[in-house]
């Protein structure tokens, strides 16, 4: 079985959880978050603790209740502390203006790209070329910040683009002078 699977998650101060039907519903600070459960894994609630286990031995549902743990883990750090990523832009002319919910991302086109922020997160502009994405859902959070990446990655030769807060892009080397 799972080890991540035999993790008991400890619900913190504030947060809490219910089961209705077939769906996992968890409240806190930041909102509220629900998750559709797996047809083999079993989700015990007891006071401060949340418990998954499977339903029979097979491969699939021991395959299955570790990504239940995991899924509900982030549901429980989501609504408590919340998610956040950064991007930066590297290059000359290389910025991003936030206005509202819209983020105009200026990398190198003839024209800005605009993209329209969810209502479920917030975007904080740290500087022109820094932008910070939180939300209480990490994969939606992932999933918005991987989009506005791929606007422009970050290439090998002079390292341009758009990356990650703190991402080592490997550089090439180029051609060489003939001799």
């Amino acid at each position: 079985m799972s080890r991540i699977g035999n993790r008991k998650l400890v619900l913190p101060t504030g947060v809490t959880a219910s089961i209705d039907g077939n769906t996992l519903t968890v409240k806190g600070a930041k909102g509220t978050l629900s998750l559709e459960l797996h047809k083999l894994v079993n989700v015990e609630i007891n006071d401060t603790e949340i418990v998954t286990k499977t339903k029979n031995d097979s491969k699939e549902a021991n395959i299955n209740v570790g990504t239940m743990n995991s899924l509900i883990a982030n549901m429980i750090e989501g609504v408590s502390t919340g998610f956040s990523k950064s991007l930066e832009a590297v290059g000359v002319g290389y910025r991003f203006q936030v206005s509202g919910n819209k983020i105009n991302v200026s990398a190198g086109f003839s024209h800005p790209v605009v993209v329209e922020v969810p209502s479920d997160m917030k975007v904080e502009q740290v500087s022109n070329t820094e932008i910070t994405i939180s939300g209480i859902d990490k994969q939606k959070v992932s999933e918005f910040v991987a989009n506005i990446r791929k606007i422009r990655k970050p290439e090998p030769y002079k390292g341009k683009g758009i990356r990650y807060k703190g991402e080592y892009v490997r550089r090439k080397e180029g051609k060489k002078a003939a001799k």
